[in-house]
């Protein structure tokens, strides 16, 4: 299957990998709609996304605020959810339960909610592709919370693609990416991070948004893969 005239969601596709998706989606034909929270945010990505894709803002964590979005959006092909803030990083005897919730609330919640709201406008034929991580199978101390809501993820992924079928449900499982996600370290944190992560890495390098990007238009095309998690991690589970 291609993706020429296919209307693909892409929420949290303003920035990093679901910007990066969003405009490979657009080239290989779809038309793209991308939303996020920040007006600012959304206007930035349809300066550089391929005329004609449309975009909007919805608080990702508000249902209310999801399904008005898709209510407005009427029927479509394929949603994908690429939203996110940094990985919660905290030791369970530090453990802020507030901020637990918080990040549940967007990366696990907000996938279902959205998988939610925009059931009854996926067209026959259509697919939904979440977004994953690595934490759960490589854990390191105080990545409770992290490796929770990844494992979560990966778990909600095999069960609606049997409780949805024949729509497909996959994920992505990205590694650690170069992307704006981590923009709210200050820089030389940042690139030190990065620079001891490539030093462990098979590849020897972190990845760039362009190339999980790849996984998910792969997903999207991919119409008999189902139940699966695609992991694009520069061999993160192999280190």
């Amino acid at each position: 299957m291609t993706l020429t005239d296919q209307r693909v969601v892409v929420l949290g596709g303003t920035s990093g990998i679901g910007l990066a998706t969003a405009t490979r989606a657009a080239h290989e034909g779809a038309q793209v709609v991308v939303a996020s929270r920040n007006q600012r945010s959304v206007d930035r990505a349809l300066a550089v996304l391929p005329t004609g894709t449309q975009g909007y803002v919805a608080d990702l964590t508000n249902p209310t605020d999801v399904s008005r979005l898709f209510q407005g959006l009427g029927p479509f092909d394929h949603l994908v959810f690429t939203a996110g803030e940094p990985l919660a990083l905290m030791s369970v005897d530090a453990l802020d339960l507030a901020a637990a919730r918080t990040a549940f609330d967007l990366r696990y919640f907000g996938s279902l909610a959205a998988v939610n709201a925009a059931l009854p406008y996926l067209r026959p034929g259509g697919s939904i592709t979440l977004t994953t991580g690595t934490a759960n199978h490589r854990p390191n101390a105080g990545w409770s919370v992290a490796s929770s809501i990844t494992g979560a993820i990966d778990a909600l992924v095999r069960s609606l693609a049997v409780e949805l079928a024949p729509i497909r449900v996959n994920a992505v499982s990205a590694g650690v990416i170069r992307s704006p996600l981590w923009d709210s370290l200050p820089e030389d944190t940042r690139e030190q991070m990065y620079a001891q992560l490539s030093a462990s890495l098979p590849l020897g390098r972190v990845g760039e948004p362009e190339e999980v990007a790849e996984a998910f238009t792969y997903l999207l095309r991919s119409t008999y893969a189902t139940g699966t998690i695609v992991t694009v991690d520069g061999g993160t589970l192999l280190a």
